[in-house]
């Protein structure tokens, strides 16, 4: 006889075999013959049901945070996610969130819990609202200061989850703003509020290299930045079109005079300015194991010919050009491979360091090398593929890089090995079938376009 888990799964599994089959035929249905307003009830229905879906997927993501283990979905939740979904980790990261406010709850006991918004929970299980409403009401409480009081934040929920139903999410924004006023008529926000609010956020680079980023200040590191800024950010000081910037002291009047950026351009480098005192400082210590600087990772091609591309331990791309300028001007780590064989060739500094093998690793694998993990090679730790316990060697042919939580995986019943090309290979313990690839391209977007003519699309 069955069990009642086995029954379970399989009933599931059934109701979602013939869910899939009355979609495809809804969706195999002409609607040629529809008026324009008949199709426009066909878009509001389908949203509907596309919104109670979502909703539902919020209870499934609570059940697995309260149940799931790394070992038994193969890597940590956001991670499997990302994968299985096939959105991005920082998608996930925001369903689980969002999941945990809208979603069902089960307490320690087994009791069923109400969802944190009630009321704006039962909005999306309906399909009335979708994520962008549901974000918007998140966002209105991440911003409530922290003064206002249990039962007018619960009435405050209510009646933005009613709201929610008729309005659309810009306008359910403005509604939202004008309440938080209401609540907080003096406009007043304690330590607790701002600490809570503070952060700094990079977004992707863009196909130029540059980089938009987000900065959410205290009033102490903005009052630290303008003073940093007042005197690094100061015309004709800081320029990187002198042959000679002026960093100490006051600047000629040659160099003010023909100092043309604009005061943003002057502000960005003076923290470039900044930053480059720091790690030529020395005093920020180690960082996993090695100085804090920055290791920088190209072929001998792109080298030799002044062109192409560099990645650094952090995932940053940077020009050839911007590799040289700087280091003529400080000390970093520089590790050069062969552009077909992935074999190091150079590996140096102008003062040589005792961690050459975790920088070949850096310069090698430049992240996590498991599937799919956007970790860059700065979060990561070194993991040697046979055991050292087992005689595993300590050199770069023996060891890659996994970030902490997928590091753990490799005692959880994962194999790993390099294979011809010194790709690390992640198999994974009999009992996940997985479909995703063995090795991690995140870090090494060229090897998309491998077997493509001429390697390009």
């Amino acid at each position: 006889m069955c069990s009642s888990a086995s029954i379970g799964r399989e009933s599931v599994m059934a109701a979602l075999d013939r869910l899939e089959a009355d979609a495809v035929q809804v969706l195999a249905l002409p609607l040629d013959a529809l008026s324009d307003l008949d199709r426009v009830l066909v878009l509001r229905r389908l949203t509907t049901v596309a919104r109670k879906f979502a909703a539902r997927g919020y209870d499934v993501v609570n059940q697995l945070v309260e149940e799931a283990t790394p070992t038994d979905i193969g890597g940590p939740l956001i991670s499997v996610l990302a994968d299985r979904l096939l959105i991005t980790p920082a998608a996930a990261a925001r369903m689980i969130k969002e999941a945990a406010d809208v979603g069902t709850r089960r307490a320690i006991t087994g009791e069923p819990l109400e969802p944190r918004l009630t009321t704006t929970a039962d909005k999306a299980h309906a399909g009335l609202i979708g994520p962008e409403h549901v974000a918007v009401i998140r966002e209105f409480f991440r911003q409530l200061p922290a003064s206002v009081g249990l039962d007018a934040r619960d009435r405050a929920e209510e009646m933005l989850g009613k709201f929610a139903a008729d309005l659309r999410p810009d306008q359910l924004r403005k509604a939202a703003a004008h309440l938080a006023a209401r609540l907080n008529p003096d406009g007043s926000f304690s330590d607790v509020d701002r600490a809570r609010k503070r952060g700094f956020y990079w977004r992707c680079q863009d196909a130029d290299g540059m980089s938009l980023a987000t900065l959410w200040a205290t009033p102490e590191l903005r009052a630290t930045l303008d003073a940093v800024i007042a005197k690094l950010g100061a015309p004709g000081v800081c320029n990187p079109d002198d042959p000679a910037p002026t960093i100490d002291g006051e600047p000629p009047p040659q160099a003010v005079n023909r100092d043309t950026r604009t005061p943003g351009q002057r502000a960005h480098d003076a923290l470039t300015a900044m930053g480059r005192a720091v790690l030529a400082s020395g005093e920020l210590g180690q960082h996993r194991g090695m100085p804090t600087t920055i290791i920088v990772q190209t072929t001998l091609q792109a080298l030799q010919n002044a062109a192409g591309a560099a990645t650094t331990g952090g995932g940053t791309t940077l020009p050839m050009s911007d590799v040289i300028r700087m280091a003529s001007t400080a000390y970093h780590y520089l590790a050069i491979f062969d552009e077909h064989s992935n074999r190091p060739l150079y590996l140096g500094r102008t003062r040589i360091a005792s961690a050459d093998q975790r920088i070949v690793l850096y310069a090698r694998d430049r992240g996590c090398t498991f599937p799919g993990c956007d970790k860059p090679g700065y979060l990561t730790e070194v993991h040697h593929i046979t055991p050292y316990s087992r005689g595993g060697k300590t050199e770069p042919n023996s060891m890659t890089l996994a970030c902490k939580p997928h590091h753990k995986l490799a005692d959880e019943g994962w194999t790993v090995r390099l294979n011809e090309r010194g790709e690390a290979e992640w198999i994974p313990p009999p009992h996940l079938d997985r479909d995703v690839p063995n090795v991690n391209n995140f870090h090494h977007p060229e090897r998309y376009f491998t077997g493509t003519e001429d390697g390009d699309p």
